[in-house]
């Protein structure tokens, strides 16, 4: 998916035209987190999620797992969408790259540009300091589309 453009707005939207299946690190069963909250929009707008946070069981009703690399093979995941402190982001995208996954999407605030060039270097698209359900709501406001158009 990667691409030599650096334009976030058009790097989110190629992700968001391509994705599926989002695995969300710090996916959170609370409801009043942001992560869940944005769970729920992608659900909404027809994408998968896939809930990555240890110690919890499942998240709106999805089974989370504990890391990346436990996600079942046969689930091909698009992007990972991280919902980290910046300090700790880059383990997380070190895991994407390491499982091939196409894109990371660093959450509003989750900013790292040495994992960010690590996972450009490795062929993967990039959005950092972006929430994806604020660039959904920007496509809808413009007549864009959903997953996969």
């Amino acid at each position: 998916m990667a691409s030599a453009d650096q334009d976030p707005t058009a790097t989110a939207d190629r992700i968001l035209d391509r994705a599926r299946v989002f695995a969300v690190v710090g996916a959170s069963p609370s409801t009043w987190r942001p992560s869940h909250g944005v769970m729920q929009v992608l659900l909404g707008h027809g994408y998968e999620v896939v809930p990555i946070r240890p110690g919890v069981e499942e998240v709106l009703g999805r089974r989370a797992y504990p890391d990346l690399a436990s996600v079942p093979e046969e689930v091909t995941i698009d992007v990972v969408d991280i919902f980290r402190r910046s300090d700790r982001a880059g383990a997380h995208v070190d895991e994407a790259i390491a499982l091939g996954v196409p894109a990371v999407w660093l959450q509003l605030g989750v900013i790292d540009h040495e994992a960010a060039e690590r996972a450009r270097a490795a062929g993967l698209d990039v959005v950092m300091d972006r929430c994806p359900a604020m660039e959904l709501d920007r496509r809808r406001r413009r007549g864009g589309a959903s997953p996969g158009a």
